[in-house]
């Protein structure tokens, strides 16, 4: 993929990420693109759901793994706002994923390259591509914003 497509490609999540945000979920967006083109797009939703492996990650591996009937999706790119945590990465790694690209790494969490380094541990069967700091600045920005208006009690809109 070009620079360009993965500006693109982070642009749809951004998307997702800002519609999480509206919705009090932690503004985390992600987009699962098949090595067919056909692409799912999703973002964080544990509050809303009930569901602590909500993650924008983990329901775009869920609704594409449905999709194309298979747990694997070799070929396929995610791009995904934050680095991904552990759970994400290690649903990555399951699902064969090819390649990784996300926009702000996360100190506090960050299983890629930040905190943890699990898409490159050579011990693991599958390390896939990765790709960070697509859009850093616009990712970050949205996360910065949406927690600091949580912490002076204002609604993030």
């Amino acid at each position: 993929m070009s620079v360009q497509s993965d500006s693109h490609y982070m642009s749809l999540a951004l998307q997702q990420a800002e519609i999480a945000g509206k919705s009090g979920e932690v503004p985390v967006g992600a987009v699962l693109v098949l090595k067919d083109g056909s692409m799912h797009a999703t973002h964080n939703a544990p509050i809303t759901l009930n569901d602590a492996s909500a993650h924008a990650e983990m329901r775009a591996i869920r609704a594409a793994c449905e999709a194309v009937g298979n747990y694997r999706l070799a070929g396929s790119t995610m791009y995904v706002t934050l680095e991904p945590c552990t759970m994400c990465a290690g649903a990555i790694v399951h699902a064969r994923i090819g390649r990784v690209v996300y926009g702000a790494s996360d100190p506090k969490t960050g299983a890629v390259e930040s905190l943890y380094h699990i898409l490159s541990d050579s011990r693991l069967n599958h390390q896939p591509e990765v790709t960070g700091g697509i859009l850093a600045e616009a990712c970050g920005s949205l996360l910065r914003d949406f927690f600091a208006s949580r912490r002076t009690g204002r609604k993030t809109t």
